[in-house]
């Protein structure tokens, strides 16, 4: 297995080629995005264990999210129960993933404190925000440093549960490759995130308003439908990124992974 160097024009194609692998089975793919996010906020619910407990579950999810869009790509039959197909595949490995993502990102919110004394971190374990403390330099400060920090979590997290899943990598190396391959490409995920914002956010938003004016109705049903196309678009893209940067593993399952670029691939 090998992480590639990819060029930035690729992170341009990530949703477009996401939103190609939803059309091909939008009953399972719009299935896996809301079957991934409802569990997870059923999860979360119960007080005090509900939170680190999704937290732990996340990545055992995550991975069958990408198995489900991995059948959808190679043209295999897959049920809904692929979503819990991660619980069969090195699920201590991806529970320790998201144990250390969980303690990382409590980790940057202390930090936080540092800011505006704990007002981010009250509200992110569920406190209601003080309008005047969300306008106050500090807190704007504190939600700057915990983007900040987070983004090497993020990184370290990106494609940790897919090395763990698919080529049976223990955590920390896992999360070791995804951080430096996340690194490495930089350029087309920035590419990604600019896309993200206009095609995710802004243009969507834009219609939406504009249609509102002309045909409230219409607006009130695109504000429906929309994200029953977009949020399984999305995810169908993290999976194309991860099927760039490392492939899909074949019968061989390799010890390590190696992170090279393109051209050392071509010499």
């Amino acid at each position: 297995m090998q992480a590639r160097q990819l060029p930035m024009h690729r992170g341009w194609s990530w949703l477009t080629e996401g939103l190609q692998l939803w059309r091909r089975n939008p009953a399972l793919m719009t299935f896996l995005a809301f079957g991934y996010l409802l569990t997870l906020v059923v999860i979360s619910i119960f007080p005090l264990i509900g939170q680190p407990i999704a937290s732990l579950l996340m990545p055992v999810l995550s991975l069958g999210v990408l198995n489900g869009c991995r059948s959808i790509d190679e043209g295999r039959k897959a049920g809904p129960d692929i979503l819990f197909s991660g619980f069969r595949a090195n699920i201590a490995a991806l529970v320790t993933i998201g144990g250390i993502y969980l303690i990382a990102s409590l980790l940057v919110l202390v930090l936080t404190m540092a800011a505006d004394g704990g007002t981010l971190l009250k509200v992110m374990g569920g406190g209601k925000l003080d309008p005047e403390a969300a306008q106050a330099p500090g807190f704007t400060l504190a939600l700057l440093l915990a983007v900040v920090l987070s983004t090497p979590v993020m990184m370290a997290y990106w494609f940790a549960p897919l090395l763990a899943g698919w080529w049976k990598l223990p955590a920390p190396k896992a999360m070791f490759f995804s951080f430096f391959a996340c690194l490495r490409n930089w350029r087309p995920f920035l590419a990604y995130a600019i896309a993200l914002m206009l095609f995710g956010a802004i243009l969507p938003g834009v219609v939406i308003g504009v249609v509102g004016l002309v045909v409230p109705l219409l607006a009130t049903v695109l504000t429906f439908l929309v994200p029953l196309v977009l949020v399984p678009t999305i995810f169908a893209s993290f999976y194309i990124n991860a099927r760039d940067v490392f492939g899909i593993p074949g019968a061989v399952v390799h010890s390590a992974p190696l992170i090279v670029d393109d051209n050392d691939a071509h010499d």
